[in-house]
């Protein structure tokens, strides 16, 4: 089936040509997606309640892997014994953590934070003051109740890291 156009013939497409194409779409489209999840974000499910109220049991977490230069007061997410888990951090490199009577401190200074968080050293498996070793990062659950952070683990080293959370997407209801 041939047809005119402008002068020119043309033939048309048959419904197996317009299936490869179809086909090949989604494969490169399939890979562009695979290649974004594996080397530029990270999609996680929270199972805990370490980070709450900022990330609640059951939220969809999305972090941005590429920029490992975090700052102060970054979320994160970092693996600690092949699970996901999710913190603050509140000291970098070299600084020095000390926690007392329920306040904590960065190299002599109290550390301010949008909300108060009471953090104390019970439950704790370092010794403070702390001086947080080279490539590494203090990280803090926002329930400081939980410390199952940075006080029973130390640093948390950089290439563990998972990226600073930029999406959250909450379950519905909740």
């Amino acid at each position: 089936m041939k047809e005119q156009v402008e002068g020119k013939t043309k033939k048309k497409k048959s419904a197996l040509s317009f299936a490869i194409e179809f086909f090949i779409k989604i494969a490169v489209t399939a890979l562009v997606v695979a290649g974004l999840v594996i080397f530029v974000v990270g999609i996680y499910v929270n199972h805990s309640n370490s980070c709450y109220p900022m990330i609640k049991d059951g939220d969809l977490v999305i972090t941005y892997k590429l920029n490992t230069k975090y700052a102060l007061d970054d979320e994160i997410g970092y693996l600690h014994d092949g699970k996901i888990k999710f913190g603050r951090i509140v000291a970098r490199t070299g600084d020095v953590v000390d926690i007392r009577e329920a306040t904590l401190t960065v190299n002599g200074y109290g550390v301010y934070e949008n909300a108060v968080y009471p953090t104390t050293a019970e439950g704790a498996t370092i010794e403070f003051p702390y001086t947080v070793p080279a490539d590494t990062v203090f990280v803090l659950n926002d329930y400081r109740s939980d410390p199952t952070d940075s006080r029973m683990y130390g640093g948390i080293k950089i290439a563990d890291t998972k990226g600073k959370i930029f999406l959250l997407l909450r379950r519905r209801g909740f």
